[in-house]
Parts: C-alpha cells; structure tokens; sequence
C-alpha cells in the first residue's frame, strides 16, 4: 500500500476501524446527517412494510467512508430481515454469484460493496436475479447444453460503489433506487463524534469535538479514527480529558492540520505551486515527483483539495489557487504557463 493509501486520514478502511462496528447506527433514527437520503428511505421502508414486500433494489454511490455499508445493516435492521455482506472483487466466477444467490431467503438483503468491480459474466447472472427473481443455470457443454431456470425468492439487493460511472448501464438500471452520498457539514461532523465520544466512554468538552470534527474532512470514518488517536494523546499526555488544545497538539502530533490536510495533500500543493509554478501541470507529472500513483492521487487526495478550492482541473492539468496558496502561506504565483507542464 502506498503512502498516500495508508495515511491517518484516508476514508478507505483499515484494520483498526473494526473497532468502530459498535458506534454504528442501528436504526435510521440513529442516523446523523443526509436527511434528504434519510427520508426517502424511510418512505421507501415504509412503503414495503405496508405492501408486506421486500425493498427495491437500492445502490448507493459517492466517496468512500460515509456510510454506505452502515445503511445496508440499519434498512436490514429497520426491516426485520437477514443481510449478508459480499464485495465485487470477491465474486470471482458466476458460480460464486449463484451460491450466494440459492441461500437467500425471501426478504433477505444482499450487499455487494464495490459493486463496479463485478466482472462481466457475473453482471449476466445478476440480471435475470435482479429482474425476475430467477437464476439461469446451463447443464452440459456443447449441442446436448441446456437452459433451467430457477425461481428465487423475493429479495433485495443494496450496492455501494465509490465510482457510479464504472457500473455498466443494464445494471445500474435494474436499480429501482439510487442515492448519492455528500460530505457531512461541520455540524452533523460535530455531533457524529459527540456521539462517538459518550459511546466510548471519552471526557471531551464542545471545543475539544469541534476541533476534532472540524479536521475529519466531512467524512466519519476518517473522524472517529481521528477521536481514537486523540483518546489516546488525552490518556497519556493530558490527564484522559479532550479540549481544544489537546485535539490541536494531537493533530498537529500527527501532522494534520485546521482543515485536515496531512504530509501528502500538502505535498502535492506545494510541488505543484514550487515546482510548477501553480501549473498548469499533468496528473502523470505530479506522481512522478512525488514517487505516487496517478490513480491513488486522483482517486485519493485530489477530491477533497478540490472540495476546498484548493486546486482546480483544467484541460491542461492541474492548478493550484490563491487560497491553496494562502493556506500554505507561499505566494501565489504571479505568472503561470498553461499547457507547459501538462503531459
């Protein structure tokens, strides 16, 4: 895994946030934040529980770390139905698709995270499944091959992908619901980790969660890992209680800033203001100085440097603002060359 992969503040998850299965939600009064998609899943619920039917199927898509896997088990839980937990990587062959598919009751939901990495043959056995609740089996090989259809029950399927457009159209149609997920505002972040904090059993005052919400980059995974190294500096430097100043020193410990940028978003900033002069500069020219991958750049540092207005994507490559500067506290540079660096 590369630098840029593994740091504090990647919403991709790690081995330690298994910890944080308990301070999920269980139920969508739980829920903080995304009201909009919150309440079109309550009439969604609703909806189904009156008709005595399973749910559409629903896909949920937007970046990574906002709960996507969390509302799978809490429309589960709201539905009084079994769920079971799969990934596109993981179902490798149509056989796998068709296991799991044979062992759903009715009613039951199947989550499949990363649902644009199914492969091909896969999607094929997962169209009749999604449209008329049968499997299509082929015996034999050959002239003598034939076709069986087999009736499965009733279900739901519920996918979540970080990437909507690598889903192909026919699947993406079969979904009867899609919602997208946005960042969290500073005041769902706050009570996110106010929430965390009671559950955990934490002494944090409003500054001390303002503070630690604040540097999440709206996104809640990333804020309870951070509460979780903040716990940690409170317990051994500060007497166990989270100010302000203590988040600040941890944070800062950990070298991540007022507005969550870390050593990595950094560094693209300032090769791309010292080197190139502000850029224009290419993607392919911006990893190979700083020894990253362009898919890990693009896919894991740039969004939220563009969610700040911190960098801007032009058709000759990147540029880095006035604010970016400002932030950095380097002067803004006064004469940029478009194109000059854009390969």
């Amino acid at each position: 895994m590369s630098e840029a992969q593994n740091r504090l503040i990647a919403p991709e998850p790690k081995a330690d946030d298994r910890l944080d299965q308990a301070l999920r939600p269980q139920r969508l009064s739980e829920l903080i934040g995304q009201n909009q998609v919150k309440e079109n899943l309550d009439i969604l619920i609703a909806a189904a529980r009156q008709r005595s039917e399973p749910m559409d199927h629903i896909l949920f898509y937007g970046p990574p770390g906002l709960g996507k896997t969390t509302l799978a088990h809490v429309l589960a839980n709201e539905m009084g139905v079994n769920i079971k937990v799969t990934a596109g990587p993981a179902v490798e062959r149509a056989g796998d698709l068709a296991a799991i598919l044979t062992n759903l009751r009715g009613g039951d939901i199947l989550f499949i995270d990363e649902i644009h990495r199914l492969g091909r043959v896969v999607e094929e056995v997962l169209y009749p499944a999604m449209e008329d609740f049968a499997l299509d089996i082929i015996i034999g090989k050959g002239p003598s091959a034939r076709s069986i259809r087999l009736k499965l029950p009733r279900f739901t399927i519920i996918g979540a992908t970080t990437r909507l457009a690598l889903i192909s159209p026919p699947l993406r149609a079969r979904f009867g619901a899609v919602y997208r997920l946005d960042y969290y505002d500073l005041p769902a972040m706050q009570t996110i980790v106010e929430r965390a904090a009671r559950l955990l059993g934490v002494q944090a005052n409003p500054e001390g969660i303002a503070e630690v919400a604040r540097r999440a980059r709206g996104t809640p995974r990333v804020a309870l890992r951070l509460l979780r190294r903040v716990r940690d500096y409170a317990q051994v430097r500060a007497g166990g209680a989270i100010t302000s100043t203590v988040a600040g020193e941890a944070l800062g410990l950990l070298s991540v800033d007022d507005l969550g940028l870390d050593e990595v978003d950094r560094l693209v900033l300032k090769t791309i203001i010292e080197k190139y002069d502000g850029g224009p500069v290419g993607l392919s020219t911006i990893a190979a100085s700083i020894s990253e991958e362009p898919d890990t750049i693009m896919d894991v540092v740039e969004p939220y440097l563009l969610q700040l207005g911190f960098l801007d994507r032009t058709p000759q490559g990147r540029v880095a603002t006035r604010r970016a500067c400002e932030h950095l506290g380097l002067p803004f540079p006064q004469t940029q060359q478009p194109g000059l660096f854009s390969s």
